[in-house]
């Protein structure tokens, strides 16, 4: 499940208005690699719309099923907002629905063709 926890109003290239709805996944405990002490985390991403700010705001607090998960992209740039550190990173966050989960995992299991008979009669594998 993922929250809607705030919108946001962007500018599109060809300068029209249009919101986003921003979304955090559920609490999940990461393992410092400077310190080795565990913290507390959420993922947020957020989601295109075609609502109006009104809507945007209503939809405060909803939750909606499905999660945020990790996907890998080009490399880019990003400046840690409280201490100001340029880093490079090669992954983005990106709302994944259920039913998409559901199909990337059924996607992932591959039937051995090699324990199957190939002529039809059921025979040992040596």
């Amino acid at each position: 499940m993922v929250r809607i926890i705030k919108y946001s109003e962007r500018t599109s290239d060809d300068g029209k208005t249009f919101f986003t709805l921003d979304v955090q996944g559920g609490i999940e405990m990461v393992k410092s690699k400077s310190t080795g002490n565990f913290y507390a985390t959420a993922r947020k991403t957020s989601i295109l719309t075609t609502f109006d700010e009104q809507t945007c705001a209503a939809l405060i607090g909803t939750e909606m099923s499905g999660s945020v998960e990790k996907e890998d992209c080009d490399a880019y740039e990003y400046t840690v907002k409280d201490t100001g550190e340029v880093i490079q990173l090669s992954h983005r966050f990106v709302y994944v629905p259920e039913k998409e989960q559901v199909a990337q995992k059924s996607k992932s299991v591959v039937a051995d063709t090699n324990v199957f008979s190939q002529n039809g009669i059921l025979e040992p594998v040596m």
